[in-house]
This record gives structure tokens, C-alpha cells and sequence, in this order.
């Protein structure tokens, strides 16, 4: 009788654990990035050509640089929605600079340096003062987008050298896989395994957990946020080079609205917006959804506002979604079955 019952709970935890694996989100992820591009194939025949996938990475692979920082942000329980005016001040700078006569070289040290220090003022405030970083992000966006207006107005910066459009136009050598994109899966691998297999990943889930148990077991929380911020200040730095090589101009109202479209790539790829949950392979899978599905939506001539919709319900489910299937989970899971 023993026997028998050791072979039911047998099946039971493979039965349970195939359920587990299947419940994952970033398993629904891939089903929903496969059934993406079967829809958009069927709906265009110019989906799935190579040359149109591989330069459709071009339009999103500056938010996408600025989303692994932001994992690192939401984890801990906090938010920037500055980055965007981040890139415009940063694009700013760059071109001022250029039509001084300043090189490719000290173009991308003044946009790193000038998001570097956008993103330090951001955690310094956070974490000196104790001011929540909604708030203070909030403040920051209006600051530096402001700065930009003021210091352009209504016109444009489009004085660049020609070395410097390789950064957001050019290819890896004789193909046709972008620059933009290989540089964003080095920076995926590198914040995957920050995050995922080193001591200030696992510190970033604690303060995100609990912040309080988490500066009382010896955690410099502040600090860690304090990093973090200014990472994001970097990648956003890296951003506006990427983009305003690419399009060879800088406007005061460039990027706008981009906040939006990189939180919800970041809680679609089951960041938990509460924090203390998350991982870079979900968000990488969101980052191709959302590309390729306003790639998609572009084939067929649905308008900019509509995308825009689209992208503003995909966060509303981003954030249902997971809480919905964790209550909708079956309940014997593989820890729960007797051994």
C-alpha cells in the first residue's frame, strides 16, 4: 500500500512541477512573443523579412538599454521617470559641444558624464534626504526637460561629425546586425549576472523585500540605491548618444514620453511594480513583445495614438496579470507534495 502510494505522490510531483514550469511568466512571455510574430506574418508580408527585423531593433533599443537599469530600480521599490529628460539634457550637452568643435571622443564622455551626474543628483536626494524617489524623479523630469527648453527653445542642434553617426546607424562589420543591438545583449549578459549571481544582486532583492531588516543585517542600503541611480543615469547617458546619433539632431523635446513605454517594458517582463521580484530574461522577452509589436502595428498603418493606447493597457496588465495567475497557481505545487 506504502508503494503504491509512493508511485501516486511520484506523478503527483511531476504532474506539479510540469505545472510550475508552465505557470512561469516568462514561459507566458514566449507564448506571447511567438503568437506576435505568427499574427504579424500573417497580417504583412514584410513582417519576417531579416533586413526589416534586424533595423526595426533601431527604434527600441535605446529604451531597452535604459529597462535593465530600471529592473535594478523597481526591484529595490522605486522608480525613475526621469530618464527620458535625462537623454534630452544629456543630447543637449552633446551638442553644444559639438558646435564647439569638440571630437566623437568627447561627445560620448560629455553624454556619459552629464546622465552620470543626472542620475547622482537623483539618488543623492533620494537617499539623503530621505524623499521618495516618485517624487523626486518627478521634480528631475520637469528640471532637465526644462533646462533643455531653455537652452534651445525651438530650434535644433544638428552640427555633429560624421564619426559620430556610427554609434546609433552603423552595422557590425559586413552584416547587418546593428551596433545598437549587440551593445544591448553585452549590457544584458552583464546585468543578468550582476543581478542574478553576485552579492549586490541578492542585496538588491533583500532592500526590495524589506528594506528595514535589510539595512539591519549589515546592507548599505542607501548606497546601494545611490548606485543604482546613477547606473541609471549612465544608461541614459549611453541612450542619448545612442540616439542622437541616430538621428543626427538634438531637440529639447526629444524622447519625450519614453518613461511610460520603459516602466512598462520593465513590470511586463514580471518586475514586480511592489519590488523584491524580477529578472533581466523576462524583461529582454518584453523588450522584443513591444518592438516588435508597434513594428507590427506599423506594417499596417495603426496610428501613433492608438500605439499608445495599446502600450498604456499593456501596463494596466503587466501589473493584473501576474498577481491573477499567482492566485489562479495550483495549489499542490512541488513544495506542498508530501515526500
Amino acid at each position: 500500500m506504502n508503494k503504491q502510494n509512493d508511485v501516486l505522490d511520484i506523478k503527483k510531483i511531476r504532474k506539479t512541477s510540469w505545472l510550475d514550469i508552465l505557470w512561469q511568466w516568462e514561459i507566458i512571455l514566449l507564448f506571447i512573443f511567438i503568437m506576435i510574430i505568427i499574427i504579424n506574418s500573417n497580417l504583412s508580408p514584410y513582417f519576417l523579412d531579416y533586413t526589416n527585423l534586424m533595423n526595426t531593433t533601431f527604434n527600441f533599443m535605446e529604451k531597452a538599454i535604459i529597462a535593465l537599469p530600471m529592473i535594478f530600480v523597481i526591484i529595490c521599490g522605486d522608480i525613475d521617470i526621469s530618464v527620458a529628460s535625462t537623454i534630452a539634457l544629456s543630447s543637449v550637452f552633446m551638442g553644444m559641444a559639438s558646435h564647439a568643435g569638440v571630437s566623437t571622443a568627447g561627445l560620448v564622455a560629455i553624454g556619459l558624464f552629464s546622465g552620470s551626474a543626472a542620475g547622482f543628483l537623483n539618488g543623492f536626494i533620494i537617499t539623503k534626504f530621505g524623499i521618495p524617489a516618485i517624487a523626486v524623479t518627478l521634480g528631475s523630469m520637469s528640471l532637465f526637460r526644462g533646462i533643455a527648453y531653455v537652452i534651445l527653445g525651438d530650434k535644433a542642434f544638428t552640427k555633429y561629425p560624421p564619426s559620430f553617426a556610427y554609434f546609433g546607424q552603423e552595422y557590425i562589420g559586413n552584416t547587418m546586425i546593428p551596433f545598437e543591438l549587440i551593445l544591448f545583449f553585452i549590457l544584458a549578459i552583464i546585468f543578468g549576472i550582476i543581478l542574478h549571481k553576485t552579492t549586490m544582486g541578492r542585496k538588491v532583492f533583500a532592500i526590495g523585500n524589506n528594506s528595514t531588516a535589510a539595512r539591519f543585517s549589515g546592507i548599505p542600503v542607501n548606497k546601494i540605491r545611490l548606485i543604482i541611480f546613477t547606473v541609471t543615469g549612465l544608461c541614459s547617458g549611453l541612450a542619448s548618444i545612442l540616439l542622437t546619433s541616430r538621428i543626427g539632431s538634438t531637440r529639447p523635446n526629444i524622447a519625450s514620453g519614453w518613461e511610460l513605454e520603459i516602466i512598462t517594458t520593465v513590470v511586463l517582463g514580471g518586475v514586480a511594480i511592489t519590488g523584491g521580484k524580477g529578472n533581466v530574461f523576462g524583461v529582454i522577452i518584453s523588450i522584443f513583445i513591444i518592438g516588435f509589436l508597434k513594428f507590427g502595428m506599423g506594417l499596417i498603418n495603426v496610428p501613433g495614438k492608438v500605439m499608445n493606447i495599446i502600450i498604456g493597457l499593456l501596463l494596466i496588465l503587466a501589473i493584473m496579470l501576474p498577481q491573477l495567475l499567482e492566485r489562479l497557481k495550483p495549489k499542490n505545487s512541488f513544495s506542498n507534495v508530501k515526500k
